[in-house]
């Protein structure tokens, strides 16, 4: 069961309409931003579209840094409209609201909040119809959703565990007599925590909870770890449940997590009025096979690429991507991908490098990636760990297209403790189907705790020069040859 959405899906937002569950996560650097998610039952979720999938809703420059951009959405349904919040810390950003009749889309141009400063913005109405926004400090102010004009002075909330960091992640819902403020504290890493306090009126006065924090997993030998920045719903039969962001961290010290903050789920029960959270109950591993033969007009929602989207198309049933920027350590290259969403994969794709260069790469930032890739007549696999960037191996090839392939596989038993999480091993296929393996890298180097940031791996198609096109991409957890 969890997580129920695996790879780089942190932050989440949550509501529920009539029988229809929906769900939202932070996207980064990543265009297109805020994918949506719907769900019958909280554990299967299908992305049925992204909030910012148009240019003109989304600007992240070249200048904008990996791990900035969008920020921790807020989704919610009012009035007969659904109602999103969020901030982008790319330049010229802030907080914004966008609003949709369909969470698949389309949702509205964003309307601007100026004057409302800080992130993890949340919305709330209260009974008489007056809109407020909570934002990270915690600090709250009354708005106008539709225009973005803000009422009077922004006034300090209940900011959770006196000397606890990072107050965020706030929440307000109004549940029986009482407004209850769910908050993250103690920061996004290892101490990571969920906290409540409660008053009569959404502005407060706030009294917290006695049994804060009412959710963390620091300290303990838990296999999922950081766990916080959580939203509450209720189902249907009035069961009460929590989503909320962890990661799992494997290999030796201090461990390492590679597919980013990933969305978990967790019961909730009431006890004299407060939550009780329950454990979050792991889940059977489902066999995954997906492959996109881009046939269609437009790519699938789960396709990212960092900042803006590359030209494609131009040959019927294959991605065409045109180079921009020098590879995969340029802000702005054309790349298409999708989340690492399982601790082992296998990832192929057939490419024809036409008259360019490119290939397929693990991406976790600019400084942070592995790729093989087809150059001037030679495939080769390369490594780009912080300011180092080398060619580890390199074999002539073939003319016309060829299938590339990484195998990730976790590895279970570390040796000692410098052991990785994994090891992704890149190669060739031949002709007649054999992988043939040109270089086995260390997995650690391409993890949160080694480069740093908010985001997870994400596994693609780029082009470094000229024009390369690609038949098809497949992700699959067979790793039975790896």
């Amino acid at each position: 069961m969890n997580p129920v959405l695996p790879g780089m899906h942190p932050d989440p937002s949550v509501c529920r309409v009539g029988d229809d569950y929906y769900l939202v996560c932070s996207s980064f650097e990543y265009f297109p931003g805020i994918p949506v998610f719907h769900s019958r039952d909280l554990v299967r979720w299908k992305q049925i579209g992204n909030a910012l999938d148009r240019p003109g809703q989304l600007s992240l420059t070249a200048a904008t840094p990996s791990s900035a951009g969008i920020y921790a959405p807020t989704l919610r349904f009012h009035d007969g409209r659904f109602w999103l919040v969020v901030t982008s810390v790319s330049h010229g950003g802030g907080n914004v609201v966008l609003t949709a009749t369909d969470p698949a889309g389309p949702w509205s141009d964003p309307v601007p909040l100026p004057d409302v400063h800080g992130i993890d913005p949340d919305l709330a109405w209260d009974d008489e119809g007056n809109c407020w926004c909570t934002v990270a400090g915690v600090h709250q102010y009354q708005i106008d959703p539709v225009t973005g004009e803000t009422f009077g002075a922004p006034q300090r909330l209940w900011s959770g565990t006196p000397g606890a960091k990072a107050p965020e992640a706030p929440h307000l819902h109004r549940i029986g007599d009482h407004w209850y403020l769910l908050i993250a504290e103690g920061g996004t890493e290892r101490g990571h925590a969920v906290s409540i306090a409660r008053g009569t009126s959404p502005t407060g006065p706030f009294e917290p909870c006695p049994a804060n924090p009412v959710l963390s997993h620091r300290g303990t030998d838990e296999p999922v770890q950081n766990t916080g920045h959580a939203d509450l719903v209720q189902a249907p039969d009035g069961a009460w449940w929590m989503v909320l962001l962890g990661v799992r961290p494997r290999g030796g010290t201090p461990g390492w997590h590679v597919l980013g903050r990933e969305t978990f789920l967790a019961p909730v029960t009431w006890v004299d009025g407060w939550p009780v959270v329950g454990d979050l109950v792991p889940g059977p591993a489902h066999a995954v096979s997906e492959r996109d033969d881009f046939d269609l007009d437009e790519l699938a929602p789960c396709w990212i690429s960092p900042r803006t989207r590359p030209t494609t198309g131009e040959r019927p049933g294959w991605l065409t991507l045109h180079a921009r920027g020098s590879g995969m350590d340029d802000p702005a290259v054309a790349f298409v991908g999708r989340r690492q969403q399982h601790l082992s994969c296998v990832v192929r794709t057939l490419m024809d490098p036409a008259d360019g260069s490119g290939g397929l790469a693990v991406r976790l930032d600019e400084d942070h990636h592995y790729e093989i890739e087809v150059a001037s007549g030679e495939v080769r696999v390369l490594a780009r760990i912080g300011p180092l960037s080398s060619v580890v191996a390199s074999r002539p090839a073939p003319g016309g297209p060829l299938v590339l392939a990484v195998r990730v596989q976790e590895d279970q038993t570390p040796l000692d403790a410098r052991s990785g999480p994994d090891t992704l091993t890149f190669g060739v296929e031949e002709p007649g189907g054999t992988f043939t393996a040109l270089a086995a890298l260390d997995g650690k180097y391409l993890s949160t705790e080694v480069a740093g940031g908010f985001t997870g791996r994400v596994i693609g198609m780029y082009a470094a020069r000229g024009t390369v096109l690609f038949d098809w991409f497949e992700y699959s957890t067979d790793c039975e040859d790896s």
